[in-house]
């Protein structure tokens, strides 16, 4: 019986906060990434500085605050810009940043321009399994937030009947 219970209430708590398995990332990995984005300026490869700016991105997307969240989505924002103008781009590559970006929508709330950019995604790739998992969530998280929001509109509405009838049975 207790197993039971303790299994609704983790399933109420999942539905309310989401529950994803996106992994995060700590403070000192994304430290530890800056400095490593710092030391590539500093007379590396082109393509070693490339490298370095996504491991960023990847730990800037997976943190928990929101402000890195943001940093990460303006970097891969730029980097998948440069992309599509570039002919020689590898479409692996574009896949990659296309998908840092839905993760970060994502942890940053806006599900429906991170299901826009897995879709993108598995155009390039329709057999990812991250893509694929990370769409399933999307779709997850705003049909729950539609649930949520009837919910809410139908307790206001249950509400302003409840007054209008007592002031009706007032005036009586």
């Amino acid at each position: 019986m207790a197993a039971n219970v303790g299994k609704f209430f983790e399933s109420v708590g999942n539905f309310f906060s989401g529950g994803d398995q996106i992994p995060w990332c700590d403070r000192d990995v994304i430290a530890g990434c800056e400095r490593e984005v710092s030391d590539a300026q500093k007379g590396s490869s082109d393509e070693f500085f490339k490298e370095c700016i996504m491991r960023l991105s990847w730990a800037l997307v997976h943190s928990r605050q929101p402000e890195d969240v943001q940093r990460g989505i303006a970097m891969l924002e730029a980097s998948v810009a440069d992309a599509n103008s570039n002919a020689n781009a590898s479409p692996l590559q574009l896949r990659e940043k296309l998908y840092l970006l839905a993760v970060g929508y994502h942890r940053s709330g806006d599900h429906s321009r991170s299901r826009e950019l897995v879709e993108q995604c598995l155009m390039i790739a329709p057999d990812w399994r991250q893509a694929l998992t990370l769409k399933k969530m999307n779709e997850d998280k705003i049909k729950r937030d539609g649930a949520i929001g009837i919910g809410i509109a139908a307790t206001a509405v249950g509400l302003i009947a409840g007054g209008i009838a007592a002031a009706v049975a007032r005036k009586k």
